[in-house]
């Protein structure tokens, strides 16, 4: 039945867009995520600006709206009401679900509870949006809608900058607009901690402050937990002097030791503040991934050892009336059942003859994983392979509780690949709803962080596949973007740049350096002579084309794609009727890149230069790089300050960055441009200096 469903569902998508289109005064009505059921007949009489009174007999608030639907009144006159609206906890639909219907005068909203009222009522404020852009009439239509997981959640990584205040407010906006209903906020410093105040950093927001910002979420239905990392990734505690005696490994800032009473005192403390800044909040995430600690030396295995830090923090997050989660990777790590996971090409009979050989290592200790825990599935590359379905069955099958995490955001510098991985969510959100899963989380590491707003077609995506599953193509949902979040002249895939933008991106990375050296930069004693590349010698012309060849000629392939990337952001800034804050940051971005390609480029032309002359023009165009670079700097750091703190607060102590995350090696906004920096420095050394 499922095949025959989808292999119909493209001539009904090709219906339902001939419906809007049918009529002279109908518009292009795209809503995300797509509805369960949208039906459209024709026409109704209705304008965007017709809308102004609502009506119900129940005793219920209008929930939060838009701004087109804002200063809509109340009237006591049921015929004088354009919208209608009422709870029906009746109606069969899911939790969250709505029905809407559009009639030739009035606009009728039906939830299901108020979560469903609030959603029905963002689907006619997208409707608005249409048709006010294109200056026609609501549709007459039947919506019928529900989500298809429960959770879904994204994840907010603030671990090495956090957003100004106003950015995040206007976060929850769109959220809710595209149906996310949580948040795992992974907060690390980013609070205020009372009760261990040397954690949180100078520039971490307070707890009123993060529950202020709570509270205006749960208004549009999100709902944030914290995540506060334990165990391992404890760098932002351990760095601390005060906290160095609780380190598994004295020389190391990773993790605690499990052994010692204190650790807990410490995590429980920081747990309670971070519960206390996020006071809706269902869940607390305890981290507990990529570590392996000894007990500062005990007999005891890493297993053993995790899981009795497992059971104390999973026991205090209940007394606290959470649900903790947990990542799952160590337990299957040491079992020896988590590479399979990663490799799409293993056969079913290969897969289980990994588990026969090894499943014993998690039976022995399983009475001890906690049974009130959320164990966290994470896959960000293959999650539709054997081996990860098959780790997501055991727990199931062995009685606990299991969700999956993907990602719209991994250890990508500048900008997110994959088409904003969007295969993992699809692949991810779809096996989940197949399975009866709860939900889905969408992490969003900040890593390498890329601007925030770079992540955003991601999250649509994530939202659409969710709450609607696959009923849509990678390419509807792109253009169901562009349309939705700038413009719906400019849904056509002409304007798909950001597909066009990956490749330069990857190009930028390392295209000064020898091999894939950006994230290890500060490590190295002598960077500029043993990982940046080498420059061309006047003397000998032409060595240096023939040893750079190929990254040569990419670059001129990168220059042209920029070039034309940059023509159609032009475009869609005047065409844009929003977000135009989020295409003058992908300006930034290629603006950044071609400028690499440019360097390169310029460098080759004086390794061809056939004369004096030749050269001495090349020359001029080279002594211009550190200026041309100071002034690409300087407008982009203007743009993205415009939203981001550039830089950590000057008392900031840096951690010993065991993952060499680009955003943890300088306390200014250095990290971002580090190979440019020392690129340009080698430039003036061996070109400029010596020609002079």
């Amino acid at each position: 039945m499922k095949k025959i469903q989808a292999l119909l569902f493209p001539i009904s998508f090709i219906l339902l867009i001939y419906s809007q289109s049918a009529t002279g005064q109908s518009g292009d009505f795209i809503l995300l995520p797509l509805p369960q059921k949208f039906d459209i007949s024709g026409t109704s009489g209705l304008k965007h600006n017709d809308i102004q009174y609502y009506y119900t007999v129940q005793e219920i608030d209008l929930p939060v709206r838009g701004d087109l639907l804002k200063n809509i009144q109340a009237t006591k006159e049921k015929s004088k009401a354009q919208i209608i609206f009422n709870l029906d906890e009746s109606l069969e639909l899911r939790p969250e679900g709505y029905r809407l219907d559009i009639s030739e005068t009035q606009i009728t909203i039906t939830g299901k509870d108020k979560a469903g009222l609030f959603y029905g009522f963002m689907t006619l404020e997208q409707l608005m949006e249409d048709a006010k852009e294109q200056d026609v009439n609501l549709p007459l239509c039947n919506i019928e809608d529900y989500p298809l997981l429960s959770y879904r959640a994204i994840h907010i990584d603030i671990k090495h900058h956090r957003e100004k205040i106003d950015y995040y407010y206007k976060l929850m906006d769109k959220l809710g607009k595209y149906k996310v209903n949580a948040i795992i906020l992974e907060a690390e410093d980013k609070i205020k901690y009372e009760r261990q105040p040397e954690v949180g950093s100078a520039d971490a927001l307070s707890i009123n402050e993060w529950k202020n910002l709570c509270n205006y979420a749960y208004e549009r239905n999100i709902e944030i937990s914290p995540l506060v990392q334990g165990l391992g990734h404890s760098s932002f505690i351990l760095k601390h002097d005060k906290y160095k005696d609780l380190r598994d490994n004295p020389e190391s800032d990773w993790a605690f030791n499990p052994l010692d009473p204190k650790t807990y005192e410490v995590q429980f403390d920081l747990y309670l503040d971070a519960i206390e800044a996020t006071p809706q909040g269902k869940y607390l995430h305890v981290g507990g991934d990529e570590v392996h600690t000894t007990g500062r030396g005990s007999d005891m295995s890493s297993l053993e050892l995790q899981l009795i830090w497992l059971n104390k923090v999973c026991a205090f997050a209940e007394e606290q009336g959470r649900t903790p989660i947990f990542w799952d990777d160590m337990p299957l790590k040491y079992a020896g059942v988590y590479r399979p996971m990663y490799n799409p090409k293993l056969t079913q009979q290969e897969v289980d003859k990994v588990w026969e050989e090894n499943e014993h290592k998690l039976l022995e200790f399983l009475d001890q994983f906690p049974k009130n825990c959320i164990y966290m599935r994470w896959n960000y590359h293959a999650a539709q392979s054997i081996g990860n379905i098959k780790a997501m069955e055991w727990f199931e099958s062995n009685g606990l509780q299991v969700m999956g995490a993907a990602a719209g955001q991994t250890r990508w510098a500048l900008m997110p690949q994959r088409e904003g991985n969007m295969e993992n969510i699809r692949s991810f959100s779809v096996s989940s709803i197949e399975n009866g899963l709860n939900g889905l989380l969408l992490t969003l590491w900040d890593d390498d962080s890329p601007h925030f707003e770079l992540y955003m077609r991601g999250i649509i995506a994530f939202a659409e596949y969710s709450w609607t599953g696959e009923k849509r193509s990678k390419e509807d949902i792109k253009s169901a973007y562009r349309q939705r979040e700038f413009s719906y002249t400019l849904a056509n895939n002409e304007y798909a740049f950001i597909n066009q933008l990956e490749k330069p991106v990857a190009f930028w990375k390392n295209a000064f350096l020898i091999g894939n050296k950006r994230n290890s930069l500060h490590k190295n004693k002598n960077p500029i002579d043993e990982l940046v590349i080498v420059l061309p010698d006047v003397n000998n012309k032409g060595e240096w084309n023939s040893i750079y060849t190929d990254r040569l000629d990419e670059a001129t392939i990168v220059l042209e794609s920029c070039n034309s990337i940059a023509a159609k952001i032009t475009i869609m800034k005047s065409q844009a009727k929003h977000n135009i804050y989020t295409l003058e940051v992908y300006e930034q971005v290629n603006k950044l890149v071609r400028f690499t390609a440019q360097a390169l480029l310029d460098l080759k032309t004086l390794d061809a230069a056939q004369n004096k002359e030749q050269e001495l023009e090349a020359l001029q165009i080279i002594k211009q790089l550190p200026e041309k670079f100071n002034e690409l700097r300087r407008q982009f750091e203007l743009v993205y300050s415009k939203i981001r703190l550039l830089d950590k607060p000057k008392d900031y102590i840096l951690d010993q960055d065991h993952h060499n995350h680009l955003a943890n090696q300088s306390i200014s906004f250095d990290w971002q441009f580090y190979a440019e920096m020392l690129f340009l420095e080698k430039v003036n050394n061996t070109i400029i200096i010596k020609t002079k």
